[in-house]
């Protein structure tokens, strides 16, 4: 069966039961939550969070992106968000590769020309949580009141780490 078959279908499964219709659109803990998008990585449940808990922000990464301030002000002011935790983790794709190796990838594959973007990895991942930290902190954007933290998860172990 084609993937997207099966995701309808199982769609339908969970559609059949669903009973979460009348929670509000503001997350219900304040909380938004910036991590990376890989596949790995569940933050509902190694943070122990429900539907309405949390707004969860995802990109490659868990980078602090122009997208990502736009969100979190939409969180913020809109839905009442107080606090943002940024979440990167090891193993993580960003650690292997610098820019200009991508943009050779894309020139040579799709004869693309990206020098102008910043796919924004990194090579040390502590560094990295307190880059995104510090870089919501210095937003005029962020209120100087919403408590920021960063951690690191583990994907062996599935532990959460503050980074300071």
């Amino acid at each position: 069966m084609p993937i997207i078959e099966e995701l309808l279908q199982a769609n339908a499964t969970y559609a059949a039961t669903f009973q979460k219709g009348h929670l509000p659109a503001p997350p219900a803990r304040h909380l938004a939550v910036l991590t990376c998008m890989d596949a790995r990585l569940d933050p509902a449940h190694f943070l122990g969070l429900a539907e309405g808990d949390a707004h969860v922000i995802r990109n490659a990464g868990g980078r602090v992106t122009e997208d990502v301030l736009r969100s979190l002000v939409i969180s913020q002011q809109l839905l009442g968000t107080s606090t943002v935790v940024v979440i990167h983790h090891t193993d993580c794709g960003m650690l292997t590769f610098r820019n200009e190796d991508l943009r050779q990838k894309l020139k040579q594959k799709l004869q693309i020309d990206a020098a102008h973007i910043d796919f924004l990895p990194f090579s040390d991942l502590e560094q990295s949580v307190r880059d995104d930290v510090a870089a919501l902190k210095a937003s005029p954007l962020i209120p100087a009141s919403v408590t920021i933290s960063g951690f690191i998860y583990d994907v062996q172990s599935g532990k959460l780490s503050p980074v300071t």
